[in-house]
């Protein structure tokens, strides 16, 4: 196993990878991760108990137990280039020997699920229900950095959006990637299932024009009209086509909940966005412990 040097895994003084710092120990095979640092917190006070806490820049863990089941929360930051420090970070704390900085010969996968808030593009999902991910899609270019090999299903789904969606050619390519079908099926219950966009901004790339204007100010409605087999889209954020792409090359399993706090086609945000937020977060936890 060749060795890998200092300058690429950076190990602190407490031998805890750099970003999210944590040692492996701290870690749970089962992770929540959250955009937003405050709603750690906010799922970790279901927990039973609590071993762990850490805290460094926006990356907060806690770790601990519902029952016998133990977990962890981490939260991730917004984009995609967070999601890339913390699922590089959380493979690591599995399989990588911090002591020989090589692979792990057995390698560990995880269960990672995120649990975050989302805006819908259809009509028929409504402000504050749940959407379970069956796919997303990414417009952010990080996958583009790994090498990756997509299944038939992924690839029939992308080409259906490279006709029906006219991305601009000076634009990175999409990319499109599934959810585990085991997550999916221990926690659709109750929600909307379907595709989701992963978008690399909150504003422009989301179709929101405040001063700068848009190059694509027909992109909204492409993706609400899209359509492939029993598929549409849903909903989008941006994290989710980052996760599903790095857990499936790293062979971690992965799941991405919504929260829909704003429906920009009937143009409402949600009177109690907290609240759903909480309800979705009871929803996973019950559903994994």
């Amino acid at each position: 196993m060749n060795r890998i040097e200092t300058s690429e895994l950076i190990i602190n003084n407490r031998g805890a990878v750099y970003h999210v710092d944590l040692r492996p120990e701290e870690l749970a095979d089962t992770i929540i991760t959250v955009g937003d640092p405050f709603r750690v917190e906010k799922v970790s006070q279901y927990f039973d108990s609590i071993e762990h806490r850490s805290h460094h820049r926006e990356f907060i863990t806690h770790t601990g137990f519902i029952g016998n089941k133990r977990i962890s929360v981490v939260s991730t930051g917004i984009g995609p280039d967070n999601i890339d420090i913390v699922m590089n970070e959380l493979d690591a704390l599995a399989n990588i020997d911090f002591e020989s900085r090589t692979e792990k010969k057995e390698k560990k996968s995880l269960n990672i699920i995120r649990v975050g808030t989302s805006g819908s593009l259809q009509a028929d999902v409504a402000v504050d229900s749940f959407v379970a991910s069956t796919h997303a899609i990414g417009l952010d270019n990080l996958m583009h950095f790994y090498p990756f090999r997509s299944n038939e299903d992924e690839q029939e789904i992308l080409r259906a959006f490279r006709t029906q969606v006219q991305i601009l050619p000076n634009m990175s390519a999409p990319y499109v990637f599934g959810a585990n079908p085991f997550l999916l099926s221990k926690i659709i219950d109750g929600c909307h299932a379907g595709i989701t966009v992963t978008c690399p901004g909150f504003y422009g790339p989301q179709g929101r024009n405040l001063r700068m204007g848009l190059s694509m100010p027909q992109l909204n409605e492409q993706l609400t009209g899209f359509r492939t087999g029993t598929f549409r889209i849903l909903n989008f954020e941006m994290e989710t086509a980052a996760i599903y792409g790095m857990g499936k090359v790293l062979g971690h399993q992965c799941l991405s909940m919504s929260a829909i706090v704003a429906n920009r086609i009937a143009r409402q945000f949600s009177n109690d966005a907290d609240g759903t937020v909480d309800r979705l977060i009871q929803h996973v936890l019950g559903k994994l412990a």
